[in-house]
């Protein structure tokens, strides 16, 4: 009777050991390919439908994707669930919203990966595709630079960016914010993204 009792004490603490396990499959990654139209991503709905897609071509499944991006109306950090989140490698990023948008989260070139696990071009790199659209500012609250809320990609306009790699002009908070460096110059377009450094990539979250 008593060994009995011990197996079945040592088997729920088995299963709520496996129960409480963390899941540290991918639930962050930097896109490997924007949209190939500027910061014209169809609005949140087509930036959330191109991070499913990545997602699940790179064998993410069970999973809903959102795109870390704000809006007029809508603060990115209210987009993303709650955490903890990691890279394809099982890297944690961060625990939750607070340590994200603090000093304490992980994103640095080397753990902003894409999709696939493969390193993004950053500064120094060979083209630069640090500026990753955001529309954010530091704390995860809307900026004003939306690019009419990622509908547009011409001359007129401008896109908040942060650098995925952490690395500016300068040694300045901005330089090194992950998610608020600077706005984009000379419009919305591909080309002009390009111009600062950028592709017309975006953060992408598993939001459960």
């Amino acid at each position: 009777m008593i060994r009995l009792a011990f197996l079945t004490v040592a088997g729920l603490a088995a299963a709520l050991s496996a129960a409480s396990a963390q899941d540290t499959s991918m639930s962050f990654f930097v896109t490997s390919q924007g949209l190939g139209k500027g910061a014209n991503l169809g609005g949140l709905e087509g930036a959330d439908a191109q991070c499913q897609k990545l997602a699940e071509a790179a064998g993410s499944s069970g999973k809903t994707w959102h795109a870390y991006l704000s809006t007029s109306d809508t603060d990115a950090k209210d987009r993303i669930g709650s955490g903890p989140w990691f890279n394809a490698k099982g890297e944690k990023i961060a625990d939750d919203v607070a340590s994200l948008h603090s000093d304490a989260n992980g994103i640095t070139k080397q753990t902003a990966l894409d999709e696939k696990g493969m390193t993004v071009n950053g500064r120094g790199d060979e083209p630069n595709r640090h500026d990753i659209l955001t529309g954010t500012m530091p704390d995860g609250t809307k900026a004003e630079q939306t690019c009419g809320d990622w509908t547009m990609n011409g001359t007129e306009g401008a896109a908040m960016v942060g650098h995925h790699d952490r690395m500016g002009l300068d040694d300045s908070a901005a330089a090194k914010s992950w998610n608020s460096s600077h706005a984009s110059r000379g419009g919305c377009s591909q080309e002009a993204l390009q111009g600062t450094g950028g592709d017309g990539l975006f953060y992408c979250f598993a939001v459960n």
